[in-house]
């Protein structure tokens, strides 16, 4: 079972956890790890591209000449595709790219991502997270405090507008939910700051 430091808010210890083993304990798997990764950056294309064929271009209404007599070679529209400002063939049309993983897949990944923040000690358990109101220092002061100075994300287990609004404005800090975090967050930012409840959802939710 890995046991983790509990911390407090103001960056001193208050003893230690055990996480779910089930949960952060596990080998990660590299492949599905990969695979999800690459499901959520297809799914966050936006997939707008678009060209006209020759139906969509302006003019070419006419047959450019007659079919014979010309000695030229046969035209049905100065807008085919082999005419310059003719339509485009086969070019990018509007489309979605996103596509969805089993979902064993995509709960071992997660299971990955997080056993992998533990392997790497990039975990952080505080006992309790909240804020008077949305005050960006606080946010500044708690990283300081807790020796964090690489892109972090914060794991809540309700959604605390005070804690997301103190961090909106930090580059690099995130605030999820734990209905919320996915891989491509957990494995974008170097530090894993979760509550001790967050922590324990968690683990309910993903055993």
């Amino acid at each position: 079972m890995p046991k983790v430091a509990l911390f407090k808010q103001d960056g001193s210890q208050a003893g230690d956890v055990v996480l779910n083993d089930a949960v952060f304990g596990i080998e990660p798997n590299t492949h599905v790890l990969h695979e999800a990764v690459v499901m959520q950056r297809a799914s966050l294309r936006q997939g707008t591209h678009a060209v006209k064929n020759r139906s969509e271009v302006r003019g070419g209404g006419r047959k450019p000449w007659r079919q014979k007599g010309t000695g030229r070679a046969r035209q049905g529209s100065i807008r085919s595709p082999q005419w310059v400002g003719g339509g485009t063939v086969f070019g990018p049309t509007p489309r979605t790219y996103s596509y969805k993983l089993p979902k064993k897949v995509r709960r071992l990944a997660l299971k990955s991502a997080l056993s992998s923040k533990t392997q790497e000690e990039n975990i952080v358990v505080l006992e309790s997270l909240s804020f008077d109101g949305p005050k960006t220092k606080e946010v500044v002061k708690m990283l300081a405090a807790l020796n964090v100075n690489e892109k972090a994300l914060i794991v809540t287990t309700d959604k605390d507008e005070n804690v997301i609004r103190s961090a909106n404005n930090l580059q690099g800090v995130k605030v999820l939910t734990v209905e919320e975090v996915n891989v491509l967050d957990l494995l974008s930012h170097g530090k894993l700051i979760l509550t001790k409840d967050a922590a324990e959802k968690a683990g309910e939710v993903l055993s």
